[in-house]
């Protein structure tokens, strides 16, 4: 139990000291002589998720499961006639198959292999090495070809060949062959068992990997796992972002003199100006948000929108736009519903297409319908990564925008190595922007957003 409990965990699954104690003192309640029960108790005791059921379900079989196959002595189930047809049809394949001849003995014996010989085919195939649970198949056909199962197959219908001419009944012949098949698949689920058990305890033996932060995770590589786990981050960041506005705020020590309050606070010094008071003003930015929601983009589309949003108290004014092959408004779609419902249903009316990004297209559609939106108070961020599948870019748009607006910025999860390769016009597009931010993954994504509500 503690050996399965340590291969669980090295799995992922999260099991603490106290819920190890209840599942010794669930097993110790219940017992082990019903094998359903004792499952029973430890999965209610050890496994909390839904998502860690199917590793609960893969490993107990390979702790709990017998390792010894049901197999059946064949000479035993038959008659004395057959039994010496049988010994006479297996001493003529021997004799031609000598590598063969113990496989082919073990076989109509139904002996199980030895751990001897399940250890010395392990060592030969190199599984003693291994320690990842994904290496199962692979290691599985190396074992089988160490034990010579996969010959298993033409064994019996050679021997089966044999029968048939040395006179036996097809009844007497197919018996034999069911117990055979039977034997044979005990002994191929035998390996598999024994695979599986060992890379289970070599990988519960080896030093977990570290867990890389979740705010470094690319957006290109997360797991759906990780998704929701940052869809669940976003608020908390959220708050710490905004406690940080808030803080440099009451920090600031810009702005023009304030005489009043500078006045006021030398009182004790008959009004000479020691401590010097300043009328801060923080700015709130005006944001046009526009983003690429292509398949590439969509994680970080949303994780920006959710975050953008979960601030509005810090930000005087957003317009939202979404593109992929065209232009779309999403500002009602946020104003009437919450941050991450709004996202949510914004991914599903706008659904990616095959090769069909086109911003320069889309630029269009925003300086014909749109572009009244901008103007000198405001801070347009543009997210994509500047592919355009071979469209003409309408740099002639972007550059209009940043004269129109205080500025513009580009968020793109894209390395500038990467810029100008293939059909990335963001090397065109940098030029335009007064700015441009790395946002590959979580972090950059928060610092970039941060220093926007900074510079307001």
């Amino acid at each position: 139990m503690i050996d399965f409990i340590r291969v669980l965990r090295a799995s992922g699954v999260r099991i603490s000291l106290a819920e190890s104690m209840d599942a010794m003192r669930g097993v110790e309640t219940v017992g082990v002589s019903d094998k359903e029960v004792f499952r029973a108790a430890l999965k209610a005791t050890l496994v909390k998720e839904n998502r860690d059921w199917a590793i609960f379900d893969y490993f107990f079989p390979l702790y709990f499961g017998s390792q010894i196959p049901p197999m059946q002595n064949i000479p035993d189930q038959l008659g004395e006639g057959d039994q010496q047809t049988l010994q006479e049809a297996l001493q003529a394949l021997m004799g031609s198959m000598e590598a063969l001849r113990e496989l082919l003995k073990q076989l109509a014996e139904g002996k199980p292999f030895s751990q001897q010989q399940l250890q010395q085919a392990a060592q030969q195939s190199g599984l003693d090495q291994a320690d990842q649970m994904y290496q199962r198949p692979w290691f599985e056909r190396r074992m089988q070809r160490q034990m010579n199962t996969g010959q298993l197959q033409q064994l019996i219908e050679q021997l089966m060949q044999q029968l048939e001419q040395m006179g036996m009944s097809d009844q007497a012949r197919q018996e034999i062959q069911d117990m055979l098949q039977q034997n044979a698949d005990g002994l191929t689920d035998q390996v598999s068992q024994f695979t599986g058990t060992s890379l289970a305890e070599q990988n519960a033996a080896r030093e977990p990997d570290p867990k890389p932060d979740l705010m470094d995770i690319p957006f290109t590589r997360l797991s759906d796992e990780e998704v929701e786990a940052i869809r669940d981050e976003i608020r908390r960041l959220a708050a710490r972002l905004r406690s940080r506005a808030s803080l440099r705020q009451k920090r600031a020590k810009t702005g023009t003199l304030d005489t009043r309050r500078m006045m006021r606070a030398n009182m004790r010094y008959d009004a000479v100006p020691i401590e010097l008071r300043y009328r801060s003003k923080h700015v709130k930015p005006c944001l046009v948000l526009i983003c690429d929601i292509s398949t590439s983009m969509r994680y970080c589309a949303e994780f920006l929108l959710t975050l953008i949003y979960e601030l509005q108290d810090q930000v005087a004014k957003t317009d939202s736009f979404v593109f992929i092959s065209d232009m779309t408004d999403i500002s009602m779609v946020f104003n009437e519903n919450e941050p991450q419902a709004a996202v949510k249903k914004v991914l599903n009316q706008n659904r990616p297409g095959y090769y069909n990004t086109d911003l320069g297209g889309s630029l269009v559609t925003f300086k014909r319908d749109h572009m009244g939106k901008v103007t000198g108070k405001t801070t347009v961020i543009i997210l994509g990564d500047g592919r355009n599948n071979y469209n003409d870019p309408r740099l002639d748009i972007a550059s209009e925008i940043k004269r129109r607006g205080r500025r513009l910025i580009w968020f793109n999860p894209e390395a500038n190595n990467q810029w100008g390769t293939g059909d990335s016009d963001m090397h065109l597009y940098a030029q335009q922007a007064s700015a441009v931010f790395k946002v590959s993954n979580l972090r950059e994504l928060a610092a970039a957003v941060d220093k926007i509500l900074v510079d307001g």
